[in-house]
């Protein structure tokens, strides 16, 4: 089953505009002709099931995956006509696909600083002082200020998730996309967290930003339009309170939920 909620125009100065993107690997298929628009003062989540096609979806999103099938139109650039490794620097993504290549051995700050040279792991890279203290002001924004001199080995997973994070805000991208970036944190952890992306989310000078998550109580207030999706499709995509229904969650999860809100928060129910 599928809800169309908007329908989007073709819009190649859109940060970032799919049209039927499919992803195709040997008989499976990630992604099933998946149009998608995301604007400029946009703060979007993705939703659905593990197996739905959302890392999957990311992973275009960040010029680091290319399409089967359909355009995909990244930062104004259509993927496969475009130099991806100038087009990367761009994008801040934080994501568990990154986080398995960080050596254990490094600083924390320079995790954050190396993302200017979009490397992992610091070499003979020369940072100034201003990248320096960019780098530690960004640790300071996600709450994890005191741990610029540990090494990214002896942190814990919500700390890792902050630093990645932190990172991924390091070149002041033009899109943001957060690959699950409250996973393995305790609750204190993540409503601090949900707190910090809050009011990340309602800072007008902020790029653009793409969220994905299993659990719509991981959605902070502030996120504008949602996308769910259920075996590589689209089931319901738009506004946030268009989608966030009943009938879309449990067509998407594939079970009677319940949907409620309540100060800016989501929050779902099995019936």
């Amino acid at each position: 089953m599928r809800f169309d909620c908007e329908v989007a125009e073709l819009n190649p100065d859109a940060v970032l505009q799919f049209v039927d993107v499919s992803v195709r690997r040997g008989s499976k298929t990630l992604l099933d002709k998946v149009s998608w628009t995301v604007e400029e003062d946009e703060r979007w989540a993705v939703l659905g099931p593990n197996g739905a096609g959302k890392t999957t979806l990311l992973q275009i999103a960040a010029a680091v995956m290319h399409p089967t099938a359909g355009v995909a139109h990244v930062l104004g650039h259509r993927l496969g006509e475009v130099d991806v490794f100038e087009l990367r620097p761009r994008i801040g993504l934080s994501s568990a696909s990154i986080a398995q290549r960080i050596p254990n051995g490094e600083r924390v700050l320079d995790v954050v600083v190396s993302a200017g040279y979009s490397v992992l792991g610091r070499w003979r890279e020369a940072y100034g002082r201003a990248d320096m203290r960019r780098a530690s002001k960004l640790l300071e924004r996600v709450g994890v200020g005191g741990l610029g001199e540990r090494t990214y080995g002896t942190l814990s997973e919500g700390e890792r998730q902050r630093v990645q994070i932190a990172r991924a805000l390091m070149t002041d991208p033009e899109l943001l996309l957060l690959d699950e970036p409250a996973a393995g944190m305790d609750l204190g952890g993540r409503e601090d967290l949900l707190h910090r992306l809050t009011r990340f989310a309602a800072d007008p000078d902020a790029p653009a930003s793409v969220l994905v998550t299993h659990h719509v109580e991981e959605l902070p207030p502030g996120i504008s339009h949602v996308m769910l999706l259920r075996d590589g499709a689209v089931v319901a995509s738009g506004l946030a309170r268009h989608v966030l229904t009943d009938a879309h969650l449990s067509a998407t999860f594939g079970l009677p939920l319940h949907v409620l809100r309540r100060k800016g928060r989501w929050y779902a129910r099995a019936v």
